[in-house]
């Protein structure tokens, strides 16, 4: 029953969600036939600007296969729209009473923390279906392109979205024990994620630029949702996806003992 109501109450997010971003990633894929036709136009990019030398760095990566759909998909779309989605399905608050769904839902045989932890696994069961099945389209798709990807590389990408993505899904479940609306966790979840990709931006281009050490790599949440020590190097992010998931359990238990102190 708690998992049936939790699905009814996440299905249209996960399914606009779903659709959504299949349809983006079979437009990356085919994207690259366009990318191809203006490659020889990369020439002529004047680099002495911040602009221009963004696009010269996106050009030279985007000259292959593999590096269009990084640079498109994992690093851009797929990131940036996950992460919206993420903070979707984690908010939507047990508490609010503007249906009555609270009072029904804590009258159950279940404890709160119960109540939270199978709101909290459907959606995460949820983002991680958002995460894996539009990449998996991406080589099911290249050969119509004339092009190749492998099926591991969308897996190992999928997974380091899903696990960096989901502390922006546990921030959105604890900020719902706190607040009893939608709108407030959604809106403070993604200004935190706004903050996060600034500063992770600007870090990055002081660095590249020499203002900072070139030794100095900062950490980032977006560099591992994107899987790019994966995709320049071959390794996968090991400390970021564990701090990641510290994070993650921290905030889900924090919502559960939340949850369990609330007076209703």
């Amino acid at each position: 029953m708690l998992w049936y109501k939790a699905w009814l109450e996440t299905r249209s997010r996960f399914l606009v969600g779903l659709v959504l971003l299949i349809v983006v990633a079979c437009g990356t894929v085919f994207d690259y036939l366009a990318v191809e036709t203006l490659m020889p136009l990369a020439s002529t990019i004047d680099t002495r600007g911040e602009i221009g030398r963004l696009l010269k760095e996106t050009a030279d990566l985007s000259r292959e296969f593999r590096g269009h759909i990084w640079v498109q998909w994992f690093r851009q779309n797929l990131t940036q729209i996950g992460t919206l989605f993420a903070v979707l399905l984690g908010s939507g608050s047990l508490l609010s009473h503007t249906s009555g769904g609270a009072l029904f839902t804590l009258s159950m045989p279940a404890s709160r923390s119960r109540v939270l932890g199978v709101r909290a696994a459907t959606g995460l069961m949820e983002f991680f279906v958002l995460a894996l099945v539009p990449s998996i389209m991406i080589p099911l798709l290249a050969p119509a392109v004339g092009e190749s990807y492998s099926v591991l590389d969308a897996l190992v990408h999928g997974v380091c979205l899903f696990i960096a993505g989901a502390t922006f899904f546990s921030l959105a479940v604890l900020l719902s024990t706190v607040f009893n609306d939608l709108w407030r966790p959604l809106l403070i979840a993604c200004a935190v994620a706004v903050t996060l990709a600034t500063g992770e931006y600007v870090l990055g281009r002081l660095t590249v630029s020499g203002v900072m050490p070139l030794s100095f790599q900062p950490f980032g949440i977006f560099r591992v949702m994107s899987g790019e020590a994966y995709f320049r190097s071959g390794g996968l992010p090991w400390l970021g996806l564990l701090a990641a998931t510290a994070i993650s359990a921290t905030m889900l238990y924090a919502a559960a003992r939340n949850m369990e102190r609330r007076d209703f």
